[in-house]
């Protein structure tokens, strides 16, 4: 269980943190475009991670049944989830549906401009970093409890996809006047939603191989949907072309590659 923690840590905290040191120290306020190409490229890592890893594993453990059981309800998990948080950052003037920056893919459209605005958008980014790191934290707890060696190579690849996310969380802190070691350490805590869908991993894991191969692929589905339902389709919309899947398609290719030397 110590292992799975660390790994969880890393990947979430660590990585989160290194994407808010980032924004914090060396771009200030990256552009919307960098953001875009940035979370494209983790988006890419992110399906490989998916079926290159995790649908690759669960197969090793159980039948194709269990496999497109496990995607369905990890797509569906994280449909539901999204809509909830949707309903709840809705309002009267303004409906989510199509976001237009990523201040609104992450469901914080408001540009912090005082204490009171930083409460409730910070709650609300919370709650959209959550949805995105619960799965990937199971992930890890579930692939490290079956081995090591592919909690260990999760571990670096969600790590790497959570820089761009910690940078797309600290731009609009830092554009409303947080101070940027404030802004670093929120984005930090913000990765700590990776710790408890590590220890559900590890929990569900340790029932038998038929837990492991359900958390494993139902991880891998809740991934899936959160770069084709959300990352891909908001950021064609905001770039108005087709370098997002491009990048995305380059980031499938690397991260089969680093599964491969793994």
């Amino acid at each position: 269980m110590v292992k799975i923690i660390i790994f969880s840590a890393v990947a979430g905290i660590v990585g989160m943190g290194l994407g808010g040191l980032v924004s914090a120290v060396l771009l200030k306020k990256p552009s919307e475009n960098m953001i875009c190409w940035l979370l494209s490229f983790a988006a890419g890592i992110m399906v490989s991670i998916a079926c290159f890893g995790l649908v690759t594993e669960t197969l090793a453990l159980a039948d194709p049944f269990v496999c497109v059981l496990g995607l369905v309800i990890g797509i569906v998990v994280i449909m539901i989830l999204n809509r909830i948080t949707d309903r709840i950052t809705e309002t009267k003037e303004e409906k989510l549906k199509i976001h237009h920056t990523h201040e609104e893919l992450y469901h914080a459209s408001e540009i912090i401009k005082n204490p009171k605005e930083m409460l409730r958008s910070g709650i609300l980014m919370f709650i959209a970093i959550a949805l995105h790191n619960v799965p990937e934290g199971m992930a890890i707890g579930a692939g490290g409890t079956h081995d090591s060696r592919l909690g260990l190579l999760l571990t670096a690849m969600i790590a790497f996809h959570n820089i761009p996310e910690g940078m797309a969380v600290a731009a609009p802190l830092l554009a409303g006047g947080v101070n940027r070691w404030k802004v670093v350490i929120l984005t930090s805590i913000a990765g700590g939603t990776t710790l408890l869908g590590g220890l559900i991993g590890a929990m569900i894991g340790n029932i038998s191989d038929f837990a492991i191969a359900l958390s494993l692929s139902s991880a891998g589905g809740a991934m899936l949907y959160i770069v084709f339902g959300e990352i891909l389709p908001q950021f064609t919309v905001m770039t108005k072309s087709r370098t997002a899947s491009i990048i995305t398609l380059f980031g499938i290719i690397v991260g089969f590659l680093i599964t491969l030397m793994g």
